[in-house]
């Protein structure tokens, strides 16, 4: 049996780049068991110091070198997470050497910079656009619909609420979204309610089988969790989508960047920032 590697994702700062650049290299290694640590913060030569002593003691447990992924941009830091007994991937390395050269200046090696760009505003409107979208789930209200950028419907658990949170947190997007109903699969058609917020539709569908697991963890044998149902709330859904021309995808297997990547560029919403 192959052994575990470890992966730790090092930064002098939160670590949420190492992180995502990192764990999209990773997934591309199907079957490969990895277990991920996350060292943020290591902003000095103590703590870059610790990270190496338990880079290699990890390394020693596991039978096995770890693959660390750093974003560290302080020369004096890099060197020492260089030191490791493990595969060091080193962002910056990879790419503020080639881009300084074809630019023809140097970086100015500043900390935290990519997170330190974004500007007030941008922040203001990430924090309005994630309250917009937990005050107007699953259908609370829809006196906020002509505020919003997109309103995503679908049955319940078809992925609407992460989708929206996502959308809000990382483009600043306002996001609704609309649960169909019992009422709504049986009529066949659109809600009255969402008829003037037409063009701001689009709809979440998922494979039967899928939601059957999702709704069975919730709510165990449940009539909500029965293959007949799940079965019969897919097709109507998706009848209706059809009928009223509504923009949908099947969210069954993409990850949730996925889903609102595929949102963005069919509806052609501009991210904020």
């Amino acid at each position: 049996m192959e052994k575990q590697r470890t992966v730790f994702f090092v930064s002098d700062r939160t670590g949420i780049t190492a992180e995502a650049l990192g764990r999209s290299l990773m997934s591309q290694f199907d079957g490969a068991g990895f277990r991920q640590v996350t060292l943020p913060f290591i902003a000095s030569v103590d703590k870059a110091d610790a990270a190496v002593a338990r880079i290699n003691a990890t390394g020693i447990e596991d039978g096995v070198r770890p693959v660390v992924f750093s974003t560290i941009v302080d020369d004096t830091m890099r060197v020492i997470i260089h030191r490791s007994e493990a595969l060091c991937l080193d962002f910056f390395d990879a790419f503020i050497g080639p881009l300084e050269r074809e630019l023809g200046m140097k970086s100015s090696h500043t900390a935290g910079r990519a997170h330190a760009s974004a500007s007030d505003a941008a922040y203001i409107n990430r924090i309005e656009a994630v309250n917009f979208a937990l005050a107007n789930d699953d259908g609370i209200t829809t006196r906020n619909y002509p505020k919003a950028d997109v309103v995503l419907v679908g049955v319940s658990r078809s992925g609407k609420t992460p989708t929206c949170l996502y959308l809000a947190l990382q483009f600043g997007i306002f996001a609704a979204n609309y649960p169909l109903t019992e009422d709504d699969l049986q009529r066949g058609r659109l809600p009255e309610v969402l008829l003037p917020f037409r063009e701001k539709l689009y709809g979440l569908t998922i494979e039967p089988a899928r939601l059957q697991q999702i709704r069975h963890q919730r709510r165990p044998d449940s009539r909500y969790a029965s293959s007949d149902q799940v079965r019969y709330e897919v097709e109507r859904a998706e009848n209706i989508f059809r009928a009223a021309g509504v923009p949908h995808m099947n969210t069954t297997h993409p990850s949730i960047e996925e889903i609102a990547s595929t949102i963005l560029h069919q509806t052609g919403i501009k991210r904020r920032f």
